[in-house]
C-alpha cells in the first residue's frame, strides 16, 4: 500500500532560530533506568563501602565522584574534560547524586589520590560485579585469560616507557596485565605496569590471588586457565598443577626441548578442521623437572611463509604449514584443545570493547595512580554494563561451544548507548511532584517497559 506523499514529506522554508533555555532537558534520559539498576542490586551501596575507609573525603564525595566517572563513561565521555559537558543534564546529575559536578582539576587530583589500597578495593568491587553475573547466568565453569595489551602514552606521562609495541616502537606506553572471565566476558583485574615489562611480570601473585578468590567465592567449581606463549613458565606450571586448575598454555618451540625432530619423523596426523592437524606427545623437560602433555598444531597456509616464517622449519612436499604447540593437563582430544585455545580471542574482543566502547586507552592526566584508577574505572563500568543487560533483560543466552567464548549474547556499548541511554527525556513537576518525560518511538517504550519489569523482578 503506498502512502500519501504529504504523509510523509514536509517543507523546510529556512533555520530555526536558537534560543538558550534553562529547561530541565536531557539527552540521556535511559541513564536513569541504569540508575535503578545500580540501585536495585545494591551497588550503589557497595560502592560507599570502597570508601568509606577514607578519613577526609573530598566535599562532592568520592562515591559521587566515582559515579561521575562512571556516568561519563556510559553516555561516551573519554576525557575528564567532557564532564563539564554534563552539567546542565539534569538526569545525569540525578545519577551523580551531585547539584555541580566536579571541575576537570577536581576530578584529576582526586583520581591522583587513589593509591594502591583504595586501588585493591575497586579490584574486589569489581570481582564481585562480575562473579554476580556469572551466579546469576547459572554458568558451570569458570575459565580465566591472563593476557597484557598496549595503551600508547605521552612522553611525559608518569611511568610510562618504551616497549613492545610493534607498530608505534618508539612511542612509551602503558602494560596494564589483564585477566578475564570468559564466561561473561567480563575483567577480573586490571594490574598496570609500565611499557617495557615482560608480559610474565608479576603473574605468577596474580594467578595464585584469582585462583584463591575463585575458590574462596564459589567452592570446588571446575576452574580452567588459558595462557599465551609468554606465561610458559616453569613456575606458572608448578603453581596450576598444586591448584588442581585445568591449564592450557602455548609453549614456544625452544631448541632446547628438542621437539623439532619428533614433529618431522611424525607420519599420522590426527585432522582437526580442515585446514589443520595435531596430534599429542608425552615431553619430559628435565631443565624443569617435569614431563608435560603436549598437543602440536600444523596449519596449512597458501603459499610460501611471508619472511621466513618460523626459518624455515618445516618444508615438507605436501605444501606449507604454520606450526604451534601447547601444553595442557586436559584429558581432552586435540580437536578440544585447539578450539579451547582459540577461544583466547574473546580476550581480545573484550579488550576492544574496552578501548573503543569505553576508554580504557585514554591516558587522562600525567600521574601514575590517575591513570591506574582509570583503567580500574573502564572496567568497572564494563562489568556493570554487562550485569545490567543481564538483570534487564537485554542480553540473551547463546549456543555453548568448545571454545569457552562468552555464553551470553549481549549488546556493544555503542549499540547500548543508540538504542537505551541516549534518549530525550525532560523532567516535568506535574502536582509538584518530579517525574522524568522520555520521547521515543512506541517499539522503544515497550522494551524499556519491559526492562523495568526484569530490573523489579
Amino acid at each position: 500500500m503506498r502512502l500519501i506523499q504529504g504523509s510523509i514529506r514536509t517543507h523546510v522554508k529556512g533555520f530555526l532560530p536558537i534560543v538558550w533555555t534553562d529547561e530541565a532537558l536531557s539527552a540521556h534520559g535511559g541513564l536513569e533506568l541504569f540508575s535503578r539498576y545500580m540501585a536495585e542490586r545494591g551497588w550503589l551501596a557497595r560502592l560507599r563501602e570502597v570508601f568509606a575507609a577514607r578519613r577526609c573525603d573530598t566535599d562532592y564525595g568520592s562515591w559521587r565522584m566515582s559515579l561521575a566517572v562512571i556516568g561519563m563513561l556510559i553516555v561516551g565521555g573519554s576525557r575528564l574534560a567532557h564532564l563539564r559537558q554534563l552539567g546542565r543534564d539534569p538526569v545525569f546529575l540525578r545519577f551523580a547524586r551531585l547539584r555541580k559536578l566536579p571541575s576537570e582539576r577536581t576530578l584529576s587530583r582526586w583520581l591522583g589520590q587513589m593509591t594502591e589500597g583504595l586501588r585493591d578495593r575497586l579490584q574486589a568491587l569489581l570481582r564481585d560485579v562480575a562473579f554476580a553475573t556469572w551466579s546469576a547466568a547459572e554458568m558451570a565453569r569458570v575459565t580465566i585469560d591472563l593476557d597484557g595489551t598496549v595503551i600508547r602514552t605521552g612522553v611525559c606521562v608518569e611511568g610510562a616507557e618504551r616497549g613492545f609495541n610493534p607498530h608505534h616502537p618508539k612511542d612509551p606506553s602503558y602494560y596494564p596485565l589483564t585477566a578475564h572471565l570468559a564466561q561473561t566476558g567480563q575483567m577480573l583485574g586490571v594490574w598496570n605496569r609500565a611499557g617495557n615489562t615482560h608480559d610474565s611480570v608479576g603473574a605468577v601473585d596474580r594467578l595464585r590471588e584469582l585462583i584463591g578468590d575463585v575458590r574462596e567465592r564459589l567452592g570446588s567449581v571446575p576452574l580452567e586457565v588459558r595462557l599465551d606463549s609468554a606465561f610458559c613458565q616453569k613456575a606458572v606450571l608448578d603453581l596450576l598443577t598444586a591448584s588442581g586448575v585445568e591449564y592450557t598454555i602455548k609453549m614456544p618451540m625452544w631448541k632446547w626441548l628438542e621437539v623439532r625432530k619428533r614433529i618431522t619423523q611424525r607420519k599420522r596426523w590426527t585432522r582437526v578442521n580442515a585446514s589443520v592437524d595435531g596430534f599429542s606427545l608425552s615431553l619430559r623437560i628435565d631443565k624443569w623437572k617435569r614431563t608435560e602433555r603436549v598437543v602440536v598444531f600444523r596449519k596449512r597456509i597458501s603459499g610460501k611463509p611471508a619472511k621466513n616464517f618460523q626459518l624455515s622449519l618445516f618444508q615438507p612436499d605436501d605444501g606449507f604449514y604454520e606450526y604451534s604447540m601447547v601444553t595442557t593437563n586436559k584429558t581432552c582430544n586435540e580437536a578440544t584443545v585447539w578450539a579451547f585455545m582459540a577461544g583466547r580471542g574473546s580476550h581480545e574482543n573484550t579488550l576492544g570493547e574496552l578501548k573503543n566502547g569505553l576508554a580504557f586507552a585514554s591516558v587522562v592526566t600525567q600521574d601514575w595512580d590517575a591513570n591506574s584508577a582509570w583503567q580500574i574505572f573502564n572496567a568497572l563500568t564494563h562489568n556493570l554494563v554487562r550485569d545490567f543487560q543481564l538483570h534487564a533483560g537485554i542480553a540473551t543466552k547463546k549456543k555453548n561451544t568448545r571454545k569457552r567464548t562468552p555464553r551470553l549474547l549481549f549488546r556493544k556499548m555503542r549499540t547500548l548507548r543508540f538504542e537505551w541511554i541516549h534518549l530525550p527525556a525532560r523532567i516535568a513537576r506535574p502536582q509538584g511532584r518530579a517525574e522524568l518525560r522520555i520521547a521515543a518511538e512506541p517499539s522503544t517504550r515497550k522494551r524499556f517497559n519491559r526492562a523495568l519489569e526484569q530490573l523489579a523482578a
